[in-house]
């Protein structure tokens, strides 16, 4: 017989967001998705962000907008992209002494790709320059290695 677990509210919203937000990496890295598949994906990372927002605090809220911006990147959903970015950005600037060094990174690379989907190559290249610098203040080799493996990967409409 197996042991039933039960978790508080706050373990649950915790147990959802970072499972949703794996199956949206699981989605985000596969090759050959369906349409059924990004549809699930863009799911996955809204959910992830419902459960931070319940019980996650503002790091969190404001990576799992930087999701949400990615996803719709990819799908090459560039209007949508840019508005989580956005997003992403302003929990950043309301919150600065909460977040990390690539926090900062990752916000200026999200509106940079943003840009980049929606075909505005000065803004892009803006913010790929800005992203940029901000990758190369990170302290932590690990946290910098991490990023411009993002950074220089994924779709960028050849603007980088």
């Amino acid at each position: 017989m197996t042991e039933e677990k039960t978790f508080s509210i706050s373990q649950a919203h915790h147990h959802f967001a970072v499972d949703f937000h794996s199956q949206t990496w699981e989605l985000l890295e596969k090759k050959g998705r369906t349409r059924v598949e990004d549809a699930r994906m863009l799911n996955y990372a809204h959910a992830s962000l419902a459960h931070w927002r319940t019980g996650g605090g503002v790091v969190r809220q404001q990576r799992g907008e930087w999701l949400i911006a990615r996803v719709h990147a990819v799908l090459g959903e560039g209007n949508p992209a840019l508005k989580h970015a956005q997003a992403c950005f302003q929990l950043l600037e309301d919150n600065k002494a909460q977040m990390d060094d690539f926090d900062f990174a990752f916000a200026y690379e999200a509106i940079a790709r943003a840009y980049a989907i929606s075909d505005d190559a000065a803004q892009a290249r803006k913010y790929i320059d800005i992203a940029q610098k901000a990758g190369d203040a990170i302290k932590e080799k690990e946290d910098r290695d991490v990023f411009f493996n993002e950074f220089n990967g994924g779709e960028w409409n050849g603007m980088k």
